[in-house]
């Protein structure tokens, strides 16, 4: 019987170990990152903003399905589903949350923060208001070009002197740019007639007052409760022959006469570019600090406009992407 040198099966058993334990790590290192996505409800702005970030990853060369894998959850414009989906992705323990809206954004901070779960957002208008300016949370603003809007709607309408606007209470970003319209529409030589709702159920209504009290125009905000009921507004204001202008291009594209404001693609790709540096440990949440989209677009639907008896100034036309 051949005898069995314990010192070199103590080495080999040794080197086994060392390398199934170099293994282990190896594989540990290779496990995809798991990002989880709350959009706060379907409508084009927020479904653009969860497409850019994707494509934000991807140009920052981290691939779905090899890199990162996603749970995507969609709270329906439920406040309380929004904080439920939040905390399914703690309990979860996902690597990253992206969240898409305030609701969303706040939810998902609160469930991250014993954590420490990094969280970015996207498509909320002032993070600061919303307090998700320190933290582990950065993001990106979706902030409005007001002034932009009330210059473009003063050249498409010169007679215009009243501009209502319907928004939710509750939401910080609304507020906000309810706020600085009201603050800088003298300058253009209007009024801001507001409405507030508390729900979505209640925006349609609100637009039936609005058109009753004779409104020259109605200008949307990006708040998700208006936005994701804006088809039917468009009819009530179509019927009455009332032009409402949009915040973003996807709202011209389903019937707003205009709108000054921004690519929601291309905001989402800057958000995925942030959410890049952090799982590639570049950086931490706390040392970016959220960004505000500066470019914006003027967007012109030549349909709406005809059909609304509105001719398009020549200065818009040849600056405007048509929709």
């Amino acid at each position: 019987m051949k005898k069995l040198n314990f010192k070199k099966l103590g080495c080999f058993a040794l080197a086994l170990s060392m390398g199934l334990s170099l293994s282990a790590c190896t594989k540990a290192e290779s496990k995809p990152y798991v990002i989880g996505i709350s959009q706060y409800g379907e409508h084009a702005s927020l479904d653009n903003c969860r497409e850019g970030f994707l494509l934000g990853l991807e140009e920052a060369g981290l691939k779905e399905g090899e890199d990162f894998t996603v749970i995507y959850q969609n709270a329906a414009f439920d406040d309380n589903i929004a904080i439920q989906i939040g905390q399914s992705f703690s309990a979860e323990n996902v690597d990253l949350m992206c969240a898409i809206a305030t609701p969303s954004a706040t939810a998902c901070y609160a469930a991250a923060e014993d954590k420490d779960i990094p969280v970015i957002f996207t498509a909320i208008t002032d993070p600061e208001a919303a307090h998700l300016d320190s933290g582990n949370v950065t993001g990106t603003s979706d902030k409005l070009p007001v002034e932009a809007q009330l210059d473009l709607i003063r050249k498409m309408q010169p007679e215009a002197k009243t501009i209502g606007i319907i928004y939710t209470t509750s939401e910080p970003n609304s507020v906000s740019a309810i706020a600085e319209y009201e603050e800088k529409a003298e300058a253009y030589g209007f009024t801001i007639e507001t409405l507030g709702v508390s729900a979505q159920s209640e925006v349609t209504q609100a637009a039936d007052t609005l058109i009753s009290r004779g409104v020259d125009c109605l200008s949307n905000l990006t708040d998700n409760n208006v936005v994701g009921v804006l088809a039917s507004i468009l009819e009530k204001t179509g019927e009455a022959g009332i032009p409402v202008y949009g915040s973003e291009v996807e709202q011209v594209k389903i019937g707003c006469a205009a709108a000054a404001g921004i690519d929601y693609i291309k905001l989402g790709k800057q958000t995925g570019a942030m959410a890049a540096k952090v799982l590639k440990d570049e950086a931490t949440c706390k040392e970016i600090p959220f960004e505000t989209i500066s470019e914006y677009g003027v967007y012109v639907n030549r349909e709406a406009c005809g059909t609304l008896g509105m001719e398009i100034p020549e200065d818009i036309a040849a600056v405007a992407i048509e929709s």
